[in-house]
């Protein structure tokens, strides 16, 4: 009986490893075209919707990248045009992304120690729990599947935020219980606040700058 236990065990954990999809760098970036024509230019905007620096994805955490490409792709996260992108790949091919993005950037590893935020912010972070999730430098989130956020564009997380507070939008907004009960606790001009110190943290995220045609 114990035997026959054992090699149980042993199948379980055999078809839980083959279940999850390895990671492919190389391949990863033989599908990045759809990407850099805007995550691979320092400095562009998208205008929906409303104007802000798209985000920084070098160096972001794989699982949390396959994660966002996936609630996009189930309408979790309403936007038209990354909905359409992530709707047209595989769940191998978000694998491959997000581990090509996750190495990208090669930054070194950002300080536990960060600025201390002025008073006003730090008592919105604190109201938030903002740390308890993302980490006190804003670079280790508790789970890889949550987002490194320091020095990310404070446009981009001020719109990412407000997303959270969006409701009954066909094309904006996005379904996530724990960040929706957290933003719904703040005017936006406070979410703006605390996304302008955020951005101004020590970084393991950047753009990295991609030609258009690969």
């Amino acid at each position: 009986m114990k035997k026959l236990l054992q090699i149980s065990f042993a199948l379980a954990a055999a078809v839980g490893m083959s279940g999850a999809l390895a990671q492919d760098v190389k391949a990863g970036e033989k599908k990045i075209a759809m990407c850099i024509g805007c995550h691979g230019i320092v400095g562009y905007q998208a205008s929906f919707p409303e104007i802000h620096k798209v985000p920084m994805i070098a160096g972001q955490n794989a699982k949390y990248i396959v994660a966002a490409l996936q609630g996009y792709a189930k309408g979790d996260r309403k936007h038209p045009t990354m909905r359409g992108i992530a709707a047209s790949l595989s769940e191998q091919d978000m694998a491959d992304l997000g581990a090509f993005y996750e190495q990208q950037a090669k930054l070194p590893v950002a300080p536990e120690t960060v600025p201390a935020a002025p008073a006003n912010v730090a008592e919105l972070l604190q109201k938030g729990a903002c740390i308890s999730c993302h980490g006190a430098n804003f670079n280790k989130p508790i789970d890889p599947s949550y987002p490194k956020l320091a020095g990310q564009h404070a446009d981009y997380l001020t719109v990412a935020l407000k997303s959270y507070k969006t409701e009954r939008n066909a094309s904006v907004g996005r379904a996530n219980g724990v960040m929706a009960g957290q933003v719904k606790q703040f005017s936006n001009a406070e979410l703006k606040a605390m996304a302008a110190y955020i951005s101004t943290l020590p970084t393991e995220l950047a753009t990295v700058p991609q030609k258009k045609l690969r």
